[in-house]
């Protein structure tokens, strides 16, 4: 595969993990906002337990996390590998084309 059609690609794929990071932060948001109260001057106002939980884990390593927390992790990231497996296999299907 040639540089530029590498970069290309490189960048399609970029797209495309972006819209799906944009699903899943419109995802992550709306449950924030089905949680919160809102007001009537439309502002929102979060459970403390939630604010103190989501503290909790902001300031939590990985590897600290409890296994139920991983694993939530690890359900977004399994997102993502069918887009990564997708173009991995088109390059290197495409290298195999020009070996």
């Amino acid at each position: 595969m040639s540089d530029k059609h590498f970069t290309e690609s490189f960048a399609l794929l970029v797209d495309e993990l972006a819209a799906l990071e944009h699903q899943r932060w419109a995802h992550w948001q709306q449950y924030v906002h089905e949680k919160a109260e809102r007001r009537p001057d439309g502002s929102l106002v979060l459970p403390a337990e939630l604010v103190a939980r989501w503290q909790r884990q902001i300031g939590t390593r990985y590897e600290d996390l409890t296994n139920e927390e991983k694993e939530s992790d690890r359900e977004q990231v399994w997102k993502y590998l069918p887009i990564l497996k997708r173009w991995l296999q088109r390059v290197r299907g495409e290298d195999e084309g020009n070996a």
